[in-house]
């Protein structure tokens, strides 16, 4: 193991992501911690390795060093909050008792923002990797930085001071929430209204910030030109150059820049086991 007191990073690919070696989260100083923010404001996306010493309570202490934390929003399966951790979600398809041990499950994931619906979306999400199949369920991350940067010139005009609607009544596993109604009219879909191009407060750098595509609207259009520039928006958006997809080993943990960077789950043999652990950092109105 490296000094504690220096990080080795390297590049997981040219467009998104870096692994962080030589150091136990648990283990995080405030000067390596500086470290560490400084190489995530660069790569958006940090891998860490092999965390041996990772405990509930690490994964919450560590995550507190980013940002005030959210209390573990509530999911479509009503899962019990881990005693002592109400900040940690539970993401896991495994059943107990017949009972879903989490939320989410095993079903194929979108690309998508955390809880871009809100008015003050999440700054970041810390991902412990407890339990994970051999093969499928990669994690997708997508550049919005390079999907803004690579746009071509006519489609970046066209987008300059509008703001996109994000609808509340769905999560990204396709689920209505609690108390939601099915969307009938895309224009009145209950949801924030947030920019389309967001300016990230730490690194200044402007982003493309779609959240989702199901049942978003971007306001003042008309509806079909509203369909036809998120088609055109997400079409840019989603191609390889913009993303890396992470291959996940038992005792990983990821952390990931909400605001400048959007993720996916692949899906997975439903009878391979999945359990991991998130905690969410609270966020600010995007500007």
């Amino acid at each position: 193991m490296l000094d504690q007191q220096s990080i080795s990073v390297t590049p997981m690919s040219d467009v998104i992501g870096a692994e962080v070696r030589g150091i136990q989260i648990a283990r995080v100083d405030d000067a390596l911690f500086d470290q560490i923010h400084a190489a995530w404001m660069d790569n958006l996306v940090l891998l860490f390795r092999d965390q041996t010493e990772m405990t509930d309570d690490a994964l919450v202490r560590f995550s507190r060093r980013i940002g005030v934390l959210d209390i573990a929003p509530p999911n479509e399966n009503g899962q019990p909050v881990i005693p002592g951790f109400p900040e940690i979600l539970i993401i896991s398809n495994v059943l107990e008792n017949g009972v879903p041990l989490g939320a989410l499950g095993n079903a194929e994931a979108i690309w998508h923002s955390d809880m871009n619906y809100i008015e003050e979306p999440p700054t970041a999400s810390v991902l412990w990797g407890m339990e994970v199949p051999e093969t499928g369920g990669d994690t997708g991350f997508l550049n919005m930085y390079k999907a803004l940067e690579d746009m071509p010139a006519d489609l970046r005009r066209r987008i300059d001071g509008l703001s996109v609607k994000h609808d509340s009544s769905t999560n990204s596993g396709g689920f209505l929430r609690d108390g939601a109604q099915p969307v009938t009219d895309l224009t009145t879909c209950p949801g924030a209204i947030h920019p389309i191009v967001r300016t990230h407060p730490v690194t200044g750098r402007k982003a493309l910030y779609l959240g989702r595509r199901r049942n978003s609207y971007i306001m003042g259009l008309p509806l079909d030109e509203s369909e036809a520039l998120l088609d055109a928006l997400w079409a840019h958006t989603d191609q390889p150059a913009h993303y890396w997809h992470h291959q996940w080993r038992p005792g990983d943990v990821v952390i990931w820049d909400n605001r400048c960077c959007m993720h996916r789950r692949d899906s997975f043999d439903p009878q391979a086991r999945r359990i991991m652990h998130r905690t969410q950092i609270k966020g600010d109105k995007p500007a």
